[in-house]
């Protein structure tokens, strides 16, 4: 679900407490994207005028990626049920500031978008984020997908078996064809692979969700993280652009913890939803929290994150160790196209942020590579790793196969950047983002 939980659901008299929103410039995305961590929307990381050529004589011959689903709405409606209940009673009591008077409209603006869209299904922008993005892959690779048709090599889909997954995979799918009609009978119908793709919840997945439940490190780490005092006064603070004093100051410390944390988890969401929006460009939620308080709360959800799915403990690799099964299908698919084995001329496969941001740890792609300790803990000072950019929406991990008589190299793209391997891994030049697959195989292990 990737919802910043700060504390469990709380009472506020009558209420039930959860999460909400707030900052987007008219493209639907703010300048300090941090702050909306891996809710972040998707921007390829690279111009396509700017990727290195492949050494002379070498030719694609197969591509295979796997990509999170776009941007999509809310899981729930609980974050705006939870704000609208406090909001109504402070209405009631004449409480609301002049922006406070416009957040609640607004708010019901957004979720009856939501619901409409379907809670946690793809947006309008979440639909163009993958199909632009399989039109920029075939772009990138014309000789590739025109060898392809003229071969009748096959395209394997596969996702989570997740709705939003699913319609992700199809509409990569479906673009395909936009660009070379051909392709259309060569693209398989998407099927659906849960050990693969939604391994976090799969038999591979049991140690991990124990991790989850039971390891009190977890627990007192992530209680030690968001329970300090500039939780607490950026909580306050933000309630008190909606609300007047007094109110604020009848509510309990943790529930204005919970209520705040909602207007941060649908400051969040929004960008994700801009096309929804009435006028197409976004919902202008940055008006109700300042910066400084969006990318804490921004942070809280990133340590979450990176304890919960990342880099984590330095001392375990309970997180990302289950993405195993992931990597070694990139291998297994390239490595069939070496030997001859395979008919497949791409390889997509669709998923979440629980899969891509474990696999970015085990991989040790960039901002990924480092653990804590329990002495000094994961902060933005101390550590590169930040959900903005290492899962956004639409996040994508591509391996693109060369040839050229009888020797192969392998091109990562990591957001659509050429991206070199871990440094244990050596390219075939300085400098050079392309890599044998022998040397792949020896420095990942695979000997």
């Amino acid at each position: 679900m990737n919802r910043l939980r700060l504390t469990p659901a709380l009472a506020l008299g009558a209420l039930v407490l959860t999460a909400l929103p707030a900052h987007a410039d008219a493209s639907g995305q703010s300048a300090h994207r941090d702050s909306y961590g891996t809710k972040a929307t998707y921007e390829p990381q690279q111009s396509a005028r700017g990727y290195q050529r492949p050494p002379a004589g070498f030719t694609p011959v197969f591509t295979e990626n796997v990509s999170r689903h776009g941007s999509r709405s809310a899981t729930d409606s609980e974050d705006g049920d939870l704000i609208l209940a406090l909001w109504d009673k402070a209405q009631a009591a004449g409480q609301l500031t002049r922006k406070g008077e416009e957040f609640g409209p607004k708010v019901r603006a957004l979720q009856a978008a939501m619901a409409k869209v379907g809670y946690g299904d793809l947006s309008g922008r979440g639909k163009e984020e993958i199909h632009d993005t399989a039109v920029r892959m075939a772009e990138r690779l014309p000789s590739l997908f025109s060898k392809i048709a003229a071969d009748g090599e096959k395209i394997d889909v596969v996702s989570s078996g997740q709705g939003r997954a699913v319609d992700s995979a199809n509409i990569y799918a479906g673009a395909l064809p936009d660009t070379d009609p051909s392709l259309t009978s060569l693209i398989g119908t998407t099927r659906t692979d849960k050990d693969l793709l939604y391994f976090h919840k799969a038999a591979g997945g049991a140690a991990y969700r124990d991790y989850l439940a039971n390891d009190q490190r977890l627990a007192s780490t992530l209680k030690s993280i968001t329970d300090q005092p500039r939780t607490h006064k950026a909580a306050g603070s933000v309630l008190r652009r909606l609300f007047k004093a007094g109110f604020v100051a009848g509510i309990g410390a943790d529930d204005q913890v919970a209520a705040a944390t909602a207007v941060y988890n649908l400051y969040a969401i929004a960008p994700a939803m801009s096309e929804e929006s009435p006028d197409g460009k976004g919902w202008g939620m940055e008006r109700y929290l300042s910066r400084s308080d969006a990318d804490w709360f921004g942070y809280l959800g990133d340590a979450e994150d990176f304890y919960e799915k990342g880099p984590g403990f330095a001392d375990s690799d309970i997180t990302y160790k289950m993405a195993d099964v992931l990597l070694d299908d990139f291998f297994e698919q390239i490595e069939a196209k070496k030997a001859g084995t395979s008919t497949l001329g791409a390889e997509l496969r669709f998923t979440h942020a629980e899969e891509i941001i474990p696999l970015a740890a085990l991989m040790g792609l960039p901002g990924s590579t480092r653990g804590v300790t329990e002495a000094k803990p994961y902060t933005y000072a101390g550590n590169p790793w930040r959900g903005a950019s290492v899962a956004p929406l639409g996040s994508n991990i591509q391996w693109d196969l060369y040839e050229k008589n009888g020797r192969y190299l392998v091109r990562m793209l990591y957001n659509e950047k050429e991206t070199a391997f871990k440094a244990s891994c050596k390219p075939i030049s300085k400098g050079s983002k392309f890599y044998d697959l022998d040397e792949l195989e020896r420095c990942f292990g695979r000997a």
